[in-house]
């Protein structure tokens, strides 16, 4: 089982990484999301309003270095990175999840997607880290 894990979260931090990728593709484009189904359901808002940037960088950056750093860290085997990066980012997504329920009003489905993610990665590096030695 202990191998295991650090299969799940390489396999789960490619995902991320493909998301991140696609979040900062529509970022840089502007195109129309095709996640954006109405005024609640709608990436277009988060792409390009106040969540876009973080501390002036492009929101997904943040996500796509920390999923290239947990496929690393489950890579090369780091469980002790591997849950530093994933409690960062879980933190980061609580945060950014915060800001578009409650003060956009606006639910991005790719967004959530990443979120779940990241908890789940945070999950199964708890279970690594807790794995006997």
């Amino acid at each position: 089982m202990k191998r295991d894990i650090y299969k799940y979260v390489e396999v789960l931090s490619c995902a991320g990484i493909a998301l991140a990728v696609y979040l900062l593709w529509e970022q840089i484009t502007q195109l129309p999301s095709v996640c954006s189904i109405n005024a609640t359901i709608n990436c277009d808002a988060i792409i390009s309003g106040p969540v876009s940037t973080t501390l002036g960088i492009p929101t997904p950056l943040y996500g796509l270095f920390g999923y290239i750093v947990i496929f690393l860290a489950a890579y090369f085997r780091q469980k002790g990175l591997m849950l530093a990066v994933a409690t960062g980012g879980v933190a980061f997504c609580a945060w950014i999840a915060y800001q578009e329920i409650f003060l956009l009003h606006v639910i991005c489905p790719v967004c959530i997607l990443c979120q779940v993610i990241m908890l789940t990665v945070f999950t199964l590096a708890l279970l690594q880290r807790k794995a006997v030695q």
